[in-house]
């Protein structure tokens, strides 16, 4: 049974804040066309869900991949989901992010 994809409230509000932003300097069309092709890639992940990069040292469970060299796309796995904890552009401090007692 293939997993569902689903996306945490602070997901949607990285990328709600990385629209806005690019919205800003360089028009609604290219946020959109960006930040869907960054949705395309994290409901992508139902293939292969267990890729990318393993960070038990911020949270059990947790692993990240990019897109494009400049988002960090945070996720974890269940048995039933991939959840789609954070999708952070540039250099955010991610340990700052996932630090004890902060889901993200």
């Amino acid at each position: 049974m293939p997993r569902e994809v689903i996306f945490a409230p602070e997901a949607l509000t990285d990328l709600f804040e990385l629209y806005d932003h690019i919205a800003a300097d360089a028009g609604a069309e290219r946020a959109r066309n960006y930040t869907d092709r960054i949705v395309a890639t994290c409901r992508n992940l139902v293939t292969f869900p267990e890729r990318g990069t393993p960070r038990d040292d911020l949270r059990p469970g947790l692993r990240t991949t990019t897109y494009r060299r400049r988002i960090t796309i945070a996720f974890h796995v269940t048995v039933t989901q991939v959840v789609i904890d954070r999708i952070l552009y540039g250099g955010r401090d991610l340990p700052a992010l996932f630090d004890e007692g902060n889901d993200g």
